[in-house]
């Protein structure tokens, strides 16, 4: 068995206060566009037995992880328009954990992964337009207490749909399952 810092950080921590070339902010959009078909594709046929299973020890099961991955794009999508649309806005911090025992995670994860579809379809259209000072436009998080680009949030983002989809993935390969 993987060690838990593995199976938690698949594919590493996100690594906050870096530079990002418009290359760079190009492929992080890529990446965020394509993860609803990435996700359906992997998931969007499993049985409740498969998604009813935790992707590490302690953690969240795949209806849960698509369900939250959902809920933080939403706010992530709110979050980027207010940054566009206000003077260093500070946003609203929620708490995911809490939002992961509520009664809409025991829905069919068919109806997350139909709201994803749609909401990046519009996210990854307002992303695409931006221009260099746009990406430079930030919101303040209070809970981290920490100023944040759009450059960086585009990164953290394209970081937590490959983040979460490893998680799905990796799971299906330790259990056979692709």
């Amino acid at each position: 068995m993987q060690d838990l810092d593995s199976l938690r950080y698949p594919i590493g921590d996100f690594v906050y206060g870096q530079s990002y070339s418009p290359e760079d902010t190009n492929q992080h959009i890529a990446v965020i566009d394509q993860l609803p078909v990435k996700l359906t594709e992997l998931v969007g046929k499993w049985g409740d037995d498969r998604l009813d299973t935790p992707y590490r020890p302690e953690g969240w099961t795949i209806r849960q992880l698509v369900h939250h991955v959902a809920d933080s794009h939403m706010n992530a999508y709110v979050r980027t328009k207010l940054a566009l649309t206000e003077n260093n806005p500070t946003i609203s911090p929620y708490e995911e954990g809490e939002w992961a025992k509520l009664q809409d995670y025991d829905l069919d994860v068919a109806i997350s992964l139909v709201l994803l579809r749609s909401l990046h379809a519009r996210w990854v259209q307002v992303l695409k337009s931006l221009t260099e000072p746009d990406l430079q436009r930030t919101y303040f998080h209070p809970g981290s207490r920490r100023i944040f680009p759009l450059t960086e949030v585009i990164a953290m983002y394209a970081w937590h749909s490959e983040h979460h989809y490893q998680h799905a993935f990796r799971l299906a390969e330790r259990n056979g399952w692709v």
